[in-house]
């Protein structure tokens, strides 16, 4: 079978059985569990949801078994080689924590009065957890130390649930994608499906952007899949670059682990606008990747564009000779 054709059935198959397992545990078990008073069905609806995010590997490993593809003599992109690519995994890590940090800055510096000095909100959660009332010092303290701890530890601590998603989505297909297309239309496809992906869970459990807002929940739905696009193009320029899936699970990892830190410095009393901020989920605190994201994607175009003229430049010189 002509190689892009093959490509093309193992995308599809890779997509069904993905969106068939995710959806159906989204739609039929964890969105009943979803709100309920049963801490019990909580804690199920929330373990639910840790698991799901393993659905694009079984995916994965049901395609290469169901076409016959294997998993000898192919490039699993699980190759790790720090020194070699030192530059791309310093991209998403810690390159991903200071846009974080900075498109968090942007937004209290466009929204003032959504900023809080004394971390009002950090406060009533860190409160909430430990049952008792900390001053504002104490408050102060303890978000450093989180802040700290996030930066360095996020991208390990989510490493498991991260690998579930990335070896899937970049690890897989996106490999397949750009044997069907060109690099640009192949990674913003790659970004738009996983995007698509989260639409039930942004829908039934508010993910990143709550509930009740205007259009809910297909803006929510839109919001999600321009962010994964943005965050995909990155996380697909370093997959590519490395022939690996690994430090794309990094850099989810920094994303699921540190994304909200800016939400913590927000008022109580001027909430602030998901869908602007502070968390790069929003248009001005993801400024610094949407920027990051638009460079990359444009030397990934001028890179194949280069490729493909020295190839034709190759053709030409063969043909005269």
């Amino acid at each position: 079978m002509d190689e892009k054709k093959q490509a093309g059935r193992q995308i599809l198959i890779f997509l069904a059985i993905t969106f068939v397992i995710t959806y159906g545990i989204e739609l039929l078990l964890i969105a009943p569990l979803i709100g309920s008073s049963d801490i019990n069905a909580a804690m199920a609806a929330q373990s639910l949801i840790a698991g799901v995010m393993f659905a694009p590997t079984f995916g994965v490993i049901l395609t290469r078994l169901i076409t016959k593809e294997g998993f000898l003599g192919s490039n699993l992109y699980f190759s790790i080689n720090v020194r070699k690519n030192l530059k791309y995994y310093g991209i998403v890590w810690p390159g991903f924590a200071a846009l974080i940090v900075l498109g968090a800055a942007l937004y209290f510096l466009v929204f003032p009065s959504t900023y809080d000095g004394n971390m009002g909100y950090a406060a009533a959660v860190l409160n909430a957890q430990s049952a008792t009332q900390l001053t504002v010092d104490e408050v102060k303290q303890a978000m450093l130390l989180q802040i700290v701890m996030g930066v360095i530890l996020s991208p390990f601590v989510n490493i498991i649930n991260c690998f579930g998603e990335e070896w899937g989505w970049r690890g897989y297909l996106l490999s397949k994608l750009l044997t069907c297309f060109k690099v640009v239309p192949a990674v913003l496809i790659d970004g738009l499906i996983w995007g698509l992906w989260h639409a039930p869970l942004v829908a039934v459990a508010g993910l990143n952007y709550g509930i009740g807002y205007l259009g809910y929940p297909v803006t929510g739905i839109l919001a999600m899949c321009v962010f994964c696009v943005v965050i995909g193009i990155i996380l697909s320029y370093v997959t590519i670059k490395t022939s690996s899936c690994v430090p794309a699970i990094l850099g989810h990892g920094m994303i699921n682990g540190f994304a909200t830190i800016g939400i913590y410095f927000t008022s109580l009393e001027t909430p602030y606008n998901v869908f602007l901020g502070p968390a790069p989920t929003g248009l001005i605190g993801g400024a610094g990747f949407i920027v990051l994201a638009g460079y990359l994607l444009f030397k990934l175009y001028r890179e194949e564009k280069n490729t493909l003229q020295f190839e034709k430049q190759g053709d030409t010189i063969q043909k005269e000779s």
